[in-house]
């Protein structure tokens, strides 16, 4: 008799957990919403341009910091490679710890130093801060330096859910802020910070935010245009494949849909279904096409994308940052390796991924892939 109390039990919590998972998943919308995002005034881009004035060094001194386990791929690497491009400031990757940085979702790098060896070398501190994400928006080590850098002067730049580590650090008290779509409640569980809606950067007393993932492209282009003019600005924009970058942003059209639910619990379901996609790792490679095709193929839920080179040297990018192959070899199956994408500008590498996740995987996972990178298509 126990046992038949144990079967029913089971078959109830599952029936159950079934009713209140589909009453979950019906409630949520179908699409996200349309719209066109609202402009921007020119008073309010120069306002934000004036803010982020460089605040100490004619040529401006920023560091990017990260943990060594799991700092996300795209908010570390894409600022550093845009800004490296423009040659308009010295760009320091930084870790807390001795040794390489394990990006999330992918990719493993050598940074340029530790927390300590910057400060023993630069003991007035950085003119910007880049926050990305992190996988522990509370590393105390982290929080402490970035506090740090602030009394120092330093205005701080949370990159998407960066903007909670900023939050972390209590400088974002009293100040408007945003973040990726899927973290802004966790961004007001802080009742001192006011959350901006419908802005991709928002700029606040030394300190800004920014949306999801790829806004680290109008963001390190707002950068650029602050510290080096409209012209040079509209130079690197021409080379990433970038038309525009100002701060427009329509939040309600990145939100948490039944497609994308669906997409999500099927992927991750599907253990049986997953690959593993070789990108090939050689001097010189576009350390912004990579992380965003990176980046890109492993929010699929699908694949996982691994580095690969003939040996396990750490290889120079195009900005001169090494990263180091997650696979010593040759080559790679064929039908495993992905497109040479690498080769094109960031934004159009994107825009191909997209397409090639659309072909490989359907159209659900390329717009599900899309809505985390915060990527409009």
């Amino acid at each position: 008799m126990s046992w038949r109390i144990l079967v029913w039990s089971g078959l109830g919590c599952l029936a159950l957990f079934a009713t209140i998972g589909g009453t979950w998943l019906f409630m949520l919308p179908d699409q996200p919403s349309r719209g066109t995002a609202p402009a921007i005034s020119r008073e309010e881009s120069a306002a934000m341009l004036a803010a982020l004035k460089p605040p100490k060094r004619k040529r401006p001194l920023i560091a990017i910091i990260g943990i060594n386990d799991m700092s996300e791929t795209t908010d570390y690497l894409m600022p550093y490679g845009i800004l490296a491009r423009a040659d308009v400031a010295d760009v320091l990757t930084l870790v807390t710890q001795p040794g390489p940085v394990t990006l999330y979702p992918a990719l493993k790098v050598q940074p340029h130093a530790t927390i300590a060896e910057f400060d023993a070398t630069h003991p007035d501190g950085a003119d910007y801060v880049i926050v990305p994400a992190m996988s522990r928006d509370d590393d105390a080590v982290a929080l402490q330096w970035i506090r740090s850098q602030a009394g120092k002067g330093a205005i701080v730049i949370g990159v998407c859910v960066g903007a909670t580590v900023v939050a972390n650090t209590g400088l974002l008290d009293g100040k408007r802020a945003t973040t990726h779509w899927y973290s802004v409640r966790d961004l007001q569980k802080h009742a001192a910070i006011r959350y901006a809606a419908d802005r991709r950067l928002v700029v606040d007393q030394g300190v800004a935010t920014t949306t999801g993932i790829t806004a680290s492209m109008p963001m390190a282009l707002t950068l650029i245009e602050t510290i080096a003019g409209r012209a040079k600005a509209e130079a690197v924009a021409r080379d990433i494949g970038l038309v525009e970058w100002d701060a427009r942003h329509r939040s309600d059209a990145f939100q948490f849909t039944r497609p994308f639910a669906l997409t999500a619990i099927a992927n991750t379901l599907a253990f049986w279904n997953r690959e593993q996609l070789g990108i090939a790792l050689t001097p010189g490679i576009d350390e912004v096409s990579l992380a965003l095709i990176a980046d890109a193929w492993a929010r699929t839920y699908r694949a996982r994308p691994l580095t690969f080179a003939a040996t396990a040297e750490a290889q120079p990018s195009r900005g001169g940052l090494r990263i180091l192959p997650d696979r010593i070899a040759a080559d790679w199956p064929a039908k495993q390796t992905l497109p040479a994408a690498v080769a094109l500008p960031p934004a159009q590498a994107l825009d191909q991924t997209l397409r090639a996740i659309d072909s490989r995987y359907g159209p659900r996972t390329a717009d599900f892939v899309a809505m985390q990178l915060e990527y409009p298509r």
